[in-house]
């Protein structure tokens, strides 16, 4: 079963969008450059939901 946590081997700041990529099977400077388009797009909602995201999901390293 897959779990959805925050990477702390493919991280730049937190290990969101590094974990995101492991869950979903993608490349993570792909969705990292998705994340900076959104952001600028929706300047609001993504830090928000980033933010958000580094205290509810867990490290990895928390997981074993």
């Amino acid at each position: 079963m897959k779990r959805l946590y925050r990477s702390e081997k493919n991280r730049k700041i937190a290990g969101v969008v590094g974990g995101l990529a492991e869950y979903i099977n993608m490349d993570a400077s792909l969705l990292r450059i998705i994340t900076v388009v959104l952001a600028l797009v929706m300047p609001g909602i993504v830090p928000i939901v980033y933010i958000i995201w580094c205290f509810v999901v867990p490290l990895e390293g928390d997981l074993k």
